[in-house]
């Protein structure tokens, strides 16, 4: 009796430790979005072995052949060819790669910058609010793809340019809700006892304070992956993001309208499909994880 009581014990014990993950037990849980988005994420890492061809090397003999389902389709490139016989299938591939790349650290730089900004404004308040709001709202008044086209003219394609852009376009909306959390937080008693305690700001903004919002950027962060990703196809297909030969998602649309209408539905078709399952996976994500962590959309 005491060995099956032990054992009755140490199962239970095991049930309720926190890894056990109660979050997938969770009512609406998004199983799908978060395949796609692990499944891009695993294609993305291991683009090199999974590509059955050079994404970037095409053969002339093989321009606008159709998927392998078609009629003069082959297997050897399941999903078709471009007007460069380049392997459809490779540059998809490839393109998750440049779309996983580009949204996680623009999403990463943003949201350190503005988080950073967005906590010092809030708590610190004053002149330093001031300032930092006022440039938030004149960099929010500014339209979003118009103001990233131009700095992209300027300082001219290229991944990492883009990533630099990007960041320096959304990083406002970090700071703006961020601060507004902090304007709550710093009245709370854990951080008036800190200060009586002689914290310094410093401490108490990075030991008090950031763990308090760190939500609310996780948050704002999966729902802006899909905005990052979208304006990343679109400076592409406008010719100031990537630059060709290399595979993305945009510039694939690019290069494929003009088939569109001769037939060669596969150029703009999957380029577009791949972009609208990652952003739409992204939102429904960002979506569920605020209704978590917001504690009064949980009680509804």
């Amino acid at each position: 009796m005491n060995g099956s009581a032990a054992n009755s014990r140490s199962v239970s014990a095991i049930l309720t430790l926190p890894w056990r993950l109660a979050i997938f037990r969770s009512e609406g849980f998004p199983l799908i979005p978060i395949s796609i988005l692990t499944t891009v994420l695993l294609v993305a890492i291991f683009a090199n072995a999974l590509a059955p061809h050079n994404p970037e090397v095409g053969v002339l003999g093989d321009r606008f052949r159709p998927p392998a389902w078609e009629a003069n389709g082959t297997v050897d490139h399941l999903l078709g060819t471009d007007h460069l016989g380049r392997d459809v299938l490779s540059r998809l591939i490839f393109g998750a790669r440049i779309s996983v790349i580009v949204g996680l650290l623009v999403i990463i730089v943003a949201g350190f910058v503005g988080t950073a900004l967005g906590i010092i404004s809030g708590y610190l308040g004053r002149w330093v609010d001031q300032i930092i709001m006022r440039l938030t709202d004149a960099w929010l008044a500014l339209p979003v793809i118009t103001f990233a086209i131009f700095l992209a003219a300027i300082v001219g394609p290229g991944v990492s340019n883009i990533i630099i852009i990007l960041a320096a376009v959304y990083w406002t909306r970090y700071a703006r809700i961020i601060r507004g959390e902090v304007l709550s937080v710093r009245e709370r008693d854990f951080v008036r006892l800190a200060v009586v305690a002689g914290c310094s700001k410093w401490t108490i903004m990075r030991k008090h304070i950031l763990p308090n919002v760190i939500n609310s950027a996780i948050v704002l962060a999966t729902l802006q992956l899909g905005q990052a990703i979208i304006a990343e196809a679109t400076l592409s297909f406008l010719g100031v993001g990537v630059p060709p030969p290399q595979p993305a998602w945009g510039l694939m649309l690019a290069d494929g309208k003009k088939g569109l209408m001769a037939g060669y539905w596969w150029l703009t078709v999957l380029p577009g499909s791949c972009i609208m399952l990652m952003v739409l996976s992204a939102n429904l994500l960002g979506d569920w994880l605020r209704v978590k962590f917001d504690p009064q959309l949980r009680q509804l």
